[in-house]
């Protein structure tokens, strides 16, 4: 199978690989990279200098500003921010943007925001609502505001949480 675009997508990168889907009403630009197999969907942004890996799942009103990689096999859910300047102003640029890293097996959950310059670790798990101001070591479990790790989280999936963190 070869990649699906749907028709009321806006995608200016060839950098798309096998397999990938992307819905409607997204917008793609032309330097962006996306991998194989991926599932990009409804009404969801990414600018040029994203990189984004295999088997990677973006759920709808995700926006991914310059500067951010995602490797593979990662979960980005509904309506994640990815910010990439930490003193925006208007019409002003910095030179560069922060880079931001969200590494293999990690998973982000709904509404979160991740603040520019951050990496989210290996299989790393970001609870709904999170607001991530620092790094997330591998394997560790975060969320509130601002994000504080609440337990660790192994390769099947079982969280552990530190033992005044229940939610």
């Amino acid at each position: 199978m070869e990649r699906k675009i749907h028709p009321t997508a806006e995608v200016q990168s060839h950098k798309i690989g096998k397999n990938t889907t992307i819905w409607q009403y997204c917008v793609i630009l032309k330097d962006a990279i996306i991998g194989d197999n991926c599932n990009i969907n409804f009404n969801v942004f990414i600018e040029n200098d994203v990189i984004i890996g295999n088997n990677v799942t973006i759920k709808p009103g995700v926006q991914i500003w310059d500067g951010v990689t995602i490797e593979d096999n990662v979960f980005i859910g509904p309506n994640v921010t990815f910010t990439n300047d930490l003193v925006p102003r208007s019409k002003q640029y910095p030179d560069s943007f922060l880079k931001t890293t969200v590494k293999k097996g990690a998973s982000i959950g709904a509404n979160s925001t991740i603040i520019a310059g951050t990496t989210i670790g290996e299989s790393a798990l970001v609870g709904a609502g999170s607001v991530v101001t620092k790094d997330v070591p591998d394997g560790t479990v975060w969320f509130g505001n601002p994000a504080r790790q609440k337990g660790i989280i192994d390769a099947n999936g079982i969280i552990t949480y530190d033992n005044d963190q229940i939610p």
